[in-house]
């Protein structure tokens, strides 16, 4: 009499251990025999019970023909590779009409016909990818196969859900953006940059869940616009924000394809430019006093950046080390007066109140183009072409493209952890799945 907390299969009896068969945890499957190879991977044998099978094609029962054992690619586990031998079932149809002569056991829940890895091999790769930003090259190793063997067994798996349109629904708020995908000659990988469109739609708490819709080649308007085109109506129809940072030629896009949507100037480029104007004033100024570029030593140099900080974040220190600067000479005036403007940008979009906000970003779109210094007045003009977009930001909700900005951190994260692509599909894929484009479906329970 064998132990009673000994395995099942360790007996003489025929049956199965259901103890082995929950800690493999393959809904149908058997565990028959464990071993271990000289390189340390983990082979669990596997079989579904006998039954009754009768022919996929006309229904007659089969005739068994044996066994055919298949190896597959599992999960680590115990901190080591497994594989999976999965001895199939094999039947002979009996019926001389049907054009079904052999057919094997198959179960795409354990794995995808001819596949090389188990489906929740597949899904575990898929999660670490998207969830703990693994690369496929470390996930390879860690399942103790080649980077090939992984990606050709979750691309396809990526590209049907990526041909999903129904992913598309729902977007009401809209955002894009441009990125760098590679730094080397077009002429080898294509354009170097590639336009983003983002679900910057708000759940039911308000809040904004970036979702990465698509990446498309180039970045102009025509590109904006095809991909809207291809779309179709009604998901045009449906969107009504459409965020943007200063770029006519996605506004030209919005103003043709989302004629009812509200195209909203991003707040972040928005100051964006108003520092930049700022830093030109102060390197005029240099240039005009000194006749060199900032040095050690010069006032306005030092102070270089307390000029992007915000003047309410400012310590007494810093105050201090602005206000000598400034009265170093008096022709340091111009760069005070040109911060000043840019704080006015800042609070206009600082304010609690969206009307009051909007009340200032008036006052600054009507201020700014007068201004005896260059670089504030083109600053003015700039917001004044933009007038429209520039408002809205405080008729949306504060609508904006920081979730846009925020998946393009994503994508530079990964594209620092892969150390670069060569295809752009891969890589879409690959962007697809980690900026929330992509969601498999879940796990069955077991």
């Amino acid at each position: 009499m064998s132990e009673p907390t000994g395995c099942c299969c360790a007996s003489t009896t025929p049956s199965y251990c259901d103890h082995c068969d929950l800690l493999v945890g393959l809904d149908g499957l058997h565990v028959v025999d464990v071993d271990k190879t000289g390189h340390g991977v983990l082979v669990v044998t596997m079989e579904s019970a006998p039954t009754v099978m009768g022919c996929p094609t006309c229904g007659v029962v089969a005739e068994s023909r044996g066994r055919r054992t298949t190896t597959l690619v599992d999960i680590p586990c115990f901190a080591r590779p497994t594989r999976l031998r999965w001895r199939k079932r094999t039947w002979r149809c009996l019926e001389p009409a049907c054009p079904t002569r052999v057919f094997t056991e198959q179960d795409e829940q354990i794995a995808r016909p001819r596949g090389l890895l188990t489906t929740r091999a597949c899904r575990w790769v898929i999660e670490q990818v998207r969830r703990e930003h693994a690369s496929i090259h470390g996930l390879a190793r860690q399942l103790g196969v080649a980077w090939k063997t992984v990606w050709g067994s979750i691309q396809p798996i990526l590209a049907t859900l990526a041909d999903d349109e129904a992913r598309f629904a729902g977007v009401t708020t809209l955002g894009v953006d441009e990125h760098l995908w590679h730094h080397v000659s077009p002429r080898k990988r294509g354009p170097k940059e590639l336009t983003g469109m983002v679900d910057l739609t708000r759940d039911k708490d308000g809040r904004v869940r970036a979702r990465l819709l698509d990446l498309v080649p180039g970045r102009s308007g025509t590109v904006y616009k095809t991909w809207l085109d291809q779309r179709g109506t009604a998901f045009k129809a449906g969107v009504e924000v459409a965020t943007l940072d200063p770029f006519h030629g996605y506004k030209n896009a919005i103003d043709d394809k989302l004629a009812d949507a509200t195209a909203v100037l991003d707040a972040f480029h928005v100051v964006a430019l108003a520092g930049r104007a700022v830093d030109e004033v102060r390197r005029r100024v240099q240039q005009e006093i000194h006749g060199h570029r900032g040095r050690a030593g010069d006032p306005l140099y030092g102070i270089r950046n307390i000029l992007r900080c915000a003047a309410e974040r400012l310590t007494e220190k810093q105050q201090a080390r602005l206000a000598a600067a400034i009265a170093a000479d008096e022709r340091h005036d111009a760069v005070h007066i040109a911060w000043q403007c840019a704080q006015r940008v800042r609070a206009a979009y600082a304010h609690p109140d969206p009307a009051r906000g909007r009340q200032l970003a008036e006052q600054v779109v009507a201020s700014f183009p007068t201004c005896p210094i260059p670089e504030i007045a083109k600053l003015g003009r700039t917001l004044k072409q933009w007038r429209d977009a520039f408002l809205a930001y405080f008729d949306t909700g504060r609508a904006s493209n920081g979730g846009t900005e925020s998946i393009n951190g994503l994508i530079e994260l990964h594209r620092r952890i892969a150390r670069g692509f060569r295809n752009r599909d891969n890589y879409r894929l690959r962007m697809l799945l980690i900026g929330g484009g992509l969601t498999p479906p879940p796990p069955p329970e077991v």
